[in-house]
């Protein structure tokens, strides 16, 4: 059988298992540590704003490599890829386990991420090569509701572990899943042979200096660097625009930087970035919110933030099929409005808010967060040639994974700036403010798709 037309029924369920399992793990563990990170710094004898990096050096790791992995996923071919960036995952997962000290469980966050790095690069292409043509847009379809309720859901599968284990078990409890979907991708996932194009490690440099001092930058601000803090920037600056300048360049470019001046999609990856950002602000901040000034348990703080997943969970099939129908700059100029309305309640709760008064104002920002998603997923795919399917999914995980890696540094920025001491003035509230305004960006960014590109998908 053609490989390219996908695989047979039986084999098609068991490749997309062991897809959906693996794209769950490698998205859930950017979030899981978020409720557990003031234990985790209490426990290894880190500050508050250190401790943020046990999330940021996965999302660091995860953010700077994927252009050059799934440039690499196509000359080795992806199978490969995506197995081997299972096996590094999950024996990360291990070391994360038994760390015993800060320096031990960032390091292996770090390599981790590059294994989750490994399987996000080349889902989206194995996806297309797992379904047959005619029902290709069902799997694009299936592989965004799996990772929007991945996504939401880290900080309630944490807590669920947290109510019956502590911290350590984060971690350990990916093992089996990720062996589980090695065993399945090893036995069903299909070979395809990759191209005979040159892998450009200059390309895969510039890449990762791009990306990696614009955080490093970031991180900068939150350890008070100074003047130096801007050189991260200046170095930022200047690699970008090598990139750039060389991929247009490349008969085969890792970045395809012709897809930009296509306005629907550049406009769709600026919102995607503008709210993964505002998303990852909630998602880390809140957990020092509910123990901090709330007086909450770690495992309180989880099931508190709850219903933002469920939310996104159940308006998720529904946003994607109005996308069909209705122009998607108002559907997610909607939903991220909508999200803004509820990051800013959030930041006016009072300091012993009860446990309904939380529910639905994470309701709010799921259910606006959900609206905006799937939407904005598919007017990425869809406003690029077919044939760029592959290049636009890269470029949708890297905008993601930009968004939420810079707010999980701006969380430590702010608490560096503004401290964790309880009370009104605390770094969480401000980092819910913050939130709240990059919602809004994003909703005013999505409303300029409307009129000419009024029409879904373009």
């Amino acid at each position: 059988m053609d490989p390219t037309d996908g695989l047979p029924p039986r084999e098609r369920r068991w490749a997309v298992l062991s897809l959906a399992i693996a794209i769950s793990l490698v998205v859930v563990d950017m979030a899981v540590a978020n409720v557990a990170l003031p234990t985790i710094g209490r426990d290894l004898g880190v500050s508050a704003s250190a401790s943020i990096w046990v999330v940021n050096a996965y999302q660091v790791a995860v953010t700077v490599s994927l252009l050059p992995l799934a440039a690499l996923g196509d000359i080795v071919g992806c199978r490969r890829i995506y197995i081997g960036g299972l096996i590094l995952f999950t024996a990360c997962a291990l070391v994360s386990a038994t760390a015993e000290s800060m320096p031990v469980l960032l390091a292996a966050r770090l390599v981790q991420g590059l294994g989750a790095a490994g399987v996000m690069s080349v889902n989206t292409a194995l996806v297309r090569f797992v379904y047959p043509r005619a029902k290709l847009g069902q799997g694009v379809g299936v592989n965004s509701l799996v990772v929007a309720t991945a996504s939401a859901a880290g900080p309630t599968v944490a807590a669920g572990v947290l109510s019956v284990a502590s911290w350590p078990w984060l971690f350990a409890i990916a093992i089996p899943f990720g062996l589980t979907a090695l065993a399945f991708a090893i036995r069903f996932l299909p070979h395809i042979e990759g191209s005979r194009h040159r892998f450009d490690i200059v390309s895969a440099l510039l890449s990762i200096a791009t990306l990696g001092l614009l955080l490093a930058f970031v991180d900068g601000l939150a350890h008070d660097g100074g003047l130096l803090a801007i050189l991260p920037l200046v170095g930022s600056v200047l690699a970008g625009w090598l990139f750039v300048r060389r991929q247009k360049r490349l008969p085969m470019p890792m970045l395809p930087v012709e897809l930009f001046r296509r306005p629907a999609f550049s406009l769709s990856v600026m919102t995607a970035i503008a709210a993964y950002m505002a998303q990852s602000l909630a998602v880390v901040s809140l957990p020092f919110y509910f123990i901090a000034v709330a007086g909450r348990t770690q495992v309180e703080a989880g099931f508190l933030m709850t219903a933002w997943p469920i939310a996104v969970a159940a308006v998720a099939p529904f946003s994607g099929r109005m996308a069909d129908r209705y122009p998607v700059g108002l559907l997610a100029g909607a939903g991220l409005a909508t999200m803004a309305s509820g990051l800013v309640l959030l930041a006016l709760l009072p300091a012993d808010p009860s446990a309904a008064n939380v529910g639905w104002r994470m309701a709010l920002c799921g259910l606006g967060f959900g609206f905006f998603q799937a939407p904005n997923n598919r007017a990425i795919l869809s406003s690029v040639p077919r044939e760029r399917s592959g290049a636009a999914g890269g470029v949708l995980s890297t905008s993601r994974l930009l968004g939420q890696t810079t707010g999980a540094a701006l969380v430590a920025v702010i608490f560096g700036i503004v401290g964790t001491a309880p009370g009104p003035g605390h770094g969480a509230v401000v980092a819910l403010a913050v939130a709240g305004a990059c919602a809004g960006l994003a909703a005013l960014v999505s409303l300029t798709r409307l009129g000419r590109f009024a029409r879904s998908g373009e």
